[in-house]
């Protein structure tokens, strides 16, 4: 590992004298620390293991705001605070779990992912980062170059290849896993040899004090693993005159390494707080697209004078706004300092969840510091929310009621109700509700559904759907629920029968609102392909119901393709109640003298449409027939289907392969049936290749 040694050393130690603790604002100014003494330095303990192995010491979003507040504003985009770095994949092993990399990540993601997986203390990471490179405060921090990003921890960088670093380890990444899973390896863990001993924790052991070894060794009984791990890492120790001058230079037998971590762990995130600005944040949303932040905030060296406070939302700085709301409280637990020291703004940080965090502007003696803790708040963003009920206590109505709200707008919701998937009705929820008003504060009442459909009878699913009105998001589904209505809708029955290609959809209906003739809606394998009048003479439906007469048959003819297909008819209703499905049929048509082949459609354009398919006529299998297409019942495309198809022509060769069809067309947004026919030459009869149903945007 990199070692600090006497004249490398004496440069980083004037390069790192730095404010001591949490974290400083972008625009502070950087003064030397006074708390720490070299006295205070202890070789066998110089960090718990309880901190150096805490793995979710620091958290991603402090992570940043720390690297902001300690290098402010970067002068060549490759600093630790604003650029972007790789980061290999690892699989778990006796050091760390499974880590997962990534090629253009923050500083602030690797630091945390690779704590977490290795378990090693965030902290311990960043002040290394500045040990080693100096990477953290000050101006190198703010314009490193590529060769000190590459050796960030100095890990593979032996002392006696004079600055030289192993390429295999270079890069921030690189640096900063192997460096946390070396400090792992360090402690023998179970699944590896026993290798690491000559530091081990629990005996006396001999550091020198510098690379030379002329220059003596100490007597070191080390307590702990991490102090181990350290010596292992840099394996010297100060010698009193790097104490002496704990923020300079000691004397040619001087080695900073050790020294430089201690001092500024504790600079940065340990002792020498007396002095710092103090208090507590708590954070929650407070309307669209914000949160109300409250709490309070001193600095024990400034009295009644009120500290400015900068707020960061996922490690970026939002603003710098004054403690100065009314908190009698305060003034009551802190005399001499007054009352006017409240924390109580918003904050603008948009929709998902943030860590926001506060750092006190110091005042006199002390440094910045961060006040409270940080606090995650979820802040509402996206598609609508909320919930909707329906009944019916009058006949072919059913009643709708709930509430929504589009969390980036205060503006009511527009909302459409379905019945059995037809939409009954278009609505804004803008009724009163003080209930969702007291619930999301700074939304209003004014969110309530409250609105009447019709409806036939009998058993029906009626579901509400709320439109994005602002920002990302779609539309939501609120619910559903099934609703029973008294019934008045069309009634009777159908059967299908063939003859060579052609399929004859038979049967009848009534409706009890009418005596006049129905329309039906046919579908065939799903899709509808049209309608027909229900005014085909049946003397027995007259028979049974006179009073409707007998002009209710069903009479409607197909031709199709060879093979099996599912035929449905509906109703369609008439004054109340609704459409009734008659039943489905299905039949299997056999090989003919007809067209036969197949179609598809979809939109991945937005305004138009694409089909393709195939079809051969048995009579002329090298004819390309002709394919006329229709849009919801409107001829929209017409022409030969002669595009190349290798797999047709492979399947069938004495046909070839010019069978494609290969059409496209114009449409309007929404939901279209479209469908295709085969146009038959010679013997036979023209084929419905099929329909589907396509959504255009």
């Amino acid at each position: 590992m990199k070692k600090a040694i006497a004249a490398v050393a004496s440069v980083l130690a004037v390069a790192s004298i730095l404010v001591g603790f949490q974290i400083a604002g972008p625009q502070a100014s950087v003064e030397p620390a006074s708390a720490l003494s070299g006295s205070q330095f202890d070789p066998g303990n110089i960090i718990p293991d309880s901190e150096f192995y805490n793995g979710s010491g620091m958290s991603e979003s402090a992570i940043q705001t720390f690297l902001n507040a300690q290098i402010g504003t970067c002068s060549n985009s490759s600093c630790l605070n604003v650029g972007r770095f790789s980061l290999n994949s690892h699989g778990a092993d006796a050091m760390c779990n499974a880590l997962t990399g990534g090629s253009s990540l923050s500083a602030a993601q690797i630091i945390a992912r690779v704590g977490a997986a290795c378990g090693i203390n965030p902290k311990v990471i960043i002040v290394t980062l500045q040990k080693e490179q100096t990477l953290i405060n000050g101006s190198t921090a703010r314009g490193p170059s590529a060769g000190r990003l590459d050796r960030a921890m100095g890990y593979a960088c032996p002392d006696s290849a004079n600055g030289g670093c192993d390429p295999a380890y270079g890069g921030v990444g690189n640096q900063v896993f192997w460096a946390s899973w070396q400090w792992k390896r360090y402690g023998n863990p179970a699944g590896t040899s026993n290798y690491f001993t000559w530091f081990g924790p629990g005996a006396n052991r001999a550091v020198q004090y510098n690379p030379n070894a002329g220059c003596g060794t100490k007597t070191v009984y080390i307590q702990n693993k991490a102090t181990a791990a350290l010596y292992y890492y840099t394996p010297y120790t100060p010698n009193q005159a790097a104490l002496t001058n704990l923020y300079g230079s000691g004397d040619s037998c001087s080695a900073y390494g050790n020294r430089n971590f201690w001092r500024l762990y504790n600079d940065w995130f340990g002792v020498s707080t007396a002095d710092n600005p103090f208090g507590g944040i708590d954070a929650k949303q407070f309307g669209p697209g914000y949160v109300q932040v409250g709490g309070w905030a001193l600095d024990p060296n400034a009295g009644t004078q009120t500290v400015q406070v900068q707020w960061y939302s996922d490690g970026k700085l939002l603003g710098t706004l004054p403690a100065n709301a009314s908190r009698p409280d305060v003034g009551r637990r802190y005399p001499g300092t007054g009352n006017n020291h409240g924390i109580l703004s918003t904050l603008t940080v948009g929709g998902g969840t943030h860590s926001i965090c506060a750092v006190g502007v110091n005042i006199g003696a002390g440094s910045n510091a961060q006040i409270g803790a940080c606090q995650t708040v979820t802040v509402m963003s996206g598609s609508p929310i909320g919930g909707m009920d329906a009944a019916s206590a009058t006949a072919g109505q059913v009643t709708v009621n709930g509430w929504t709200i589009d969390p980036d707008t205060a503006s009511p919701v527009v909302v459409d109700v379905y019945v059995d998937d037809v939409m009954a009705s278009r609505t804004t929820a803008n009724a009163s509700r003080p209930d969702v008003g007291r619930r999301y504060v700074n939304y209003g009442d004014a969110h309530g559904i409250a609105t009447t459909v019709a409806a036939t009878g009998g058993t029906h699913q009626v579901c509400a759907y709320a439109f994005n009105m602002v920002g990302t998001g779609a539309t939501t589904r609120l619910g559903c629920d099934t609703v029973t209505v008294a019934d008045t809708s069309p009634f009777g029955g159908m059967d299908v029968t063939t003859s060579g290609s052609t399929a004859t959809v038979n049967g009848w209906t009534i409706d009890p609102d009418t005596k006049n003739a129905l329309q039906v809606r046919v579908a065939i394998d799903g899709v509808q392909v049209g309608t027909s009048t229900a005014n085909a003479p049946r003397g027995d439906v007259g028979r049974r119901y006179p009073a409707a007469g007998p002009n209710h048959g069903i009479k409607a003819v197909y031709d199709l393709r060879p093979g099996a297909h599912t035929i449905c008819v509906t109703a369609v209703n008439v004054a109340g109640g609704a459409d009734k499905a008659l039943g489905c049929d299905t039949v299997t048509i056999g090989a003919s003298s007809s067209p036969f082949g197949g179609m598809d459609a979809a939109s991945s354009v937005a305004g138009r449409v694409q089909v393709n398919g195939w079809t051969i006529d048995p009579d002329q299998q090298a004819t390309a027939l002709r394919v006329d297409t229709y849009l919801d019942g409107v001829g929209v495309a017409s022409g030969p289907a002669n595009a190349a198809r290798s797999d047709i022509g492979r399947k069938y060769p004495a046909a070839g392969a010019a069978h494609g069809i290969n059409q496209s067309f114009a449409a309007r947004a929404g939901s279209h049936t479209v469908c295709s026919y085969a146009i038959n030459v010679g013997a036979g009869k023209n084929v419905l290749l099929g329909c589907q149903v396509v959504t255009v945007r």
